[in-house]
Order: structure tokens, then sequence, then C-alpha cells
């Protein structure tokens, strides 16, 4: 298993492979990835209660998920049996077709749902493939045709950023209660009824913005102290450790960084009684802008970028150059970065360089998870 593991991710990851259209590359990577979204779908149908999130739950048609999951198997087969037929390697084909006939072994579109096992927690796989989708869509066609820095979809640690993104989706159950429990107990300390008729009754595209506005400003002390504080540093240090910067690498964040920075800033959202499609829209919005924040875009928006954060202004931020140590901490506005003395944008130039010089940072997700609790030698 792991030979075949080992021999997927050469294939993937081989420079020097061609990978032109023609070649069988292409069709073997979409029917890869299609046949692992089919089999994670049959076992979200045939496990629901312990894999999906209730909300879509509710919201997603099963009989017209069967049918997708239908189509998208006999695609998948379809792409598969290309590769096979014009790629010397067979390894992308192989794995595919086998992987879709153990999702046809389990039922396919037919699985039937099982409710045996449910415990009232759930692991959000849906979302985790909803996000890797959508996120995928936008931003893959638009880093191939305005990048930066000419790197592979599949360049260097895109799997560990891929596992981080795995995490911080599927935990939603987990980030959620540890942001409701301490907005009740404050509520119950407080009281500021009247305060929150007052903020939720305002409309939604500015309420959109309050909240935009209140954690980017919570959010750049936060950052500034992760970088300023050394044994926070050691969490925040896991992020800036990748030395290429995409759509993906964005996820790469230690636990304890997400859990203080998702109570930090959204636990005031819902005490001071912002409306919940303002919260939502919110999330959904800072999910997007931050990917496109570390996003290989080069896009010359120089115009707004008094106004608002940029690719280069972020990049900046994990630039290597002495010049670049503990500048641009906001996420939306730059100007808490003019007001505080940390604004650096040099005319039109980006960063040489991306990752930490002075710490070694080790590589894998478990080495990076327990770094920060790790005597320093």
């Amino acid at each position: 298993m792991l030979k075949v593991f080992q021999k997927v991710k050469d294939e993937l990851e081989n420079e020097s492979n061609s990978k032109a259209l023609g070649t069988g590359w292409v069709s073997g990577v979409f029917a890869l990835i299609l046949s692992i979204l089919c089999l994670t779908t049959v076992f979200c149908i045939k496990y629901p209660d312990i894999l999906t999130v209730p909300e879509l739950r509710k919201a997603l048609d099963v009989t017209l998920v069967r049918y997708i999951l239908f189509i998208l198997i006999l695609f998948s087969f379809f792409l598969a049996l290309i590769s096979l037929i014009l790629r010397a390697n067979k390894v992308l084909g192989f794995t595919s077709v086998v992987i879709l006939l153990v999702a046809i072994t389990l039922g396919g579109s037919a699985a039937e749902t099982s409710s045996s096992m449910t415990s009232g927690y759930y692991f959000s796989i849906d979302w985790f493939f909803l996000n890797l989708i959508l996120t995928g869509v936008i931003f893959l066609p638009l880093e191939k045709l305005f990048r930066r820095v000419d790197q592979p979809v599949f360049r260097f640690e895109w799997r560990e950023d891929l596992f981080y993104f795995f995490i911080s989706s599927i935990l939603v159950q987990l980030l959620t209660f540890l942001t409701a429990i301490p907005s009740k107990v404050i509520l119950s300390i407080a009281s500021l009824e009247a305060l929150q008729k007052a903020i939720g009754s305002q409309p939604i595209i500015l309420q959109i913005f309050e909240i935009m506005f209140l954690t980017d400003l919570i959010q750049y002390w936060v950052h500034r102290t992760f970088h300023k504080v050394k044994f926070l540093w050691r969490f925040h240090a896991i992020h800036h450790s990748a030395e290429r910067l995409d759509w993906l690498a964005g996820s790469r964040m230690h636990f304890f960084e997400i859990i203080c920075l998702r109570g930090l800033t959204v636990i005031p959202m819902y005490v001071l009684g912002f409306a919940a499609p303002a919260i939502y829209a919110y999330l959904i919005i800072v999910y997007v802008y931050a990917t496109y924040l570390h996003s290989n875009i080069r896009w010359n928006v120089e115009a707004l970028k008094p106004f608002i954060a940029t690719p280069r202004f972020h990049h900046w931020h994990h630039g290597i150059e002495e010049e670049a140590i503990d500048v641009n901490f906001s996420i939306h506005f730059p100007i808490f970065d003019r007001l505080f003395g940390t604004y650096h944008m040099p005319e039109k130039r980006w960063p040489e360089g991306l990752g930490v010089q002075r710490h070694q940072i080790p590589k894998g997700f478990i080495a990076q998870f327990l770094y920060p609790f790790k005597k320093k030698k």
C-alpha cells in the first residue's frame, strides 16, 4: 500500500514526466481526484451522522447526490481508461480504477444509509470536499493565468498543506463548540440585550463591514502578539514555514493558533449580537480573502493597496528579507499597519524569498504540531 502511495506521489510531483495534454497525465489526475471524491461520498451516504455537517445534510437532496455520484463514477472510469491508454506509467489510472471498484463494492450510488452509527459528534468530510472544490475551482485557474511564480500545482510540501486544510475543515464541530461555550458564559454574566438588539437590527451590509473592521483590528494585535512573544511565535512559525505560497498554503496553521484566532474574533461577533447572516457572510469572505492573500496571483491592483490588503502586501509579511520582518499584520485593511507603524510596501517589488531563515522548523504535520511544545536546544 505504501509503495502504491509513493508511486502515485512521484507521478504527481515528478517534474521530468510529460504533463501536457494528450499524455494521459491530466486525465489520470482528474480520475484520481474524482475517484477519491466518489469513494468519500459513498461513505458519507452510508454514515451521514458521523461524517457530514447537519446543516449541509438537511440542505442537500440525497437523491440528487446519488444521481451526481452515479455520473461521476462513470466519468471517472472514462478518464481512468484514457489515462491507461495514453500514459506509459499506469499508476494514476490503475489506482483510480481500484478506488472506484471499492466504491462500487460498498454500494456506489445505491449505497444504503446506516442509522446504527450515531454519536452526536461528527467529522465534516462533506464540508472539506465542498471547501476544497470551491476554492480550487476559483483559484487554480487564476493561478494558472496570472501566476507570479512558475510553480506546479503539486509543488513542494503540497501534501502537508492539504492535510492542514483537511484537519481545519473536518473539525468544524469542535471549533464551533470552543467558541459557543465561552459566548454563552459571557452572556450569562453580562446583560447586553439592548446592545445586541441595536447591532442586530442594522442593515446586513453594514454589519458585515463592522465585523470586518472589528475582527481586523483584533487580528492585527493577536497576529502581532504571536510575532513578538517567543512562546507564541513557535506556534505561528509553522504558518511562516511555507517556502512557496499558493491558494493552499494559507491553511498551514497550528491548531492552537486556529483556536486562539477563532475564539478572539468569533466570540465577540456572537456576544455583540451581530445577525447570523452577517456572521456567516463574513466567515465566507474572510476564508476566500485569506486564500487570495496567500495565492500565487500577480494582479496589478496597485490602486487598491492603500485601502485593502493584496497578495503583494501579504507576501511581504512572509518574506525572508530583513525589511520583511514583523510587517503587514492586517488581513483586510492596511490602515491598521499604517496607524501602528508596521506598513511595508516597496514600490512594485515582491520579496525575493519566503519562509523562516532563523528557525529550524521540522517537516510534516505531527512534527510541526509538537514543535512549539518542545524545549528549545
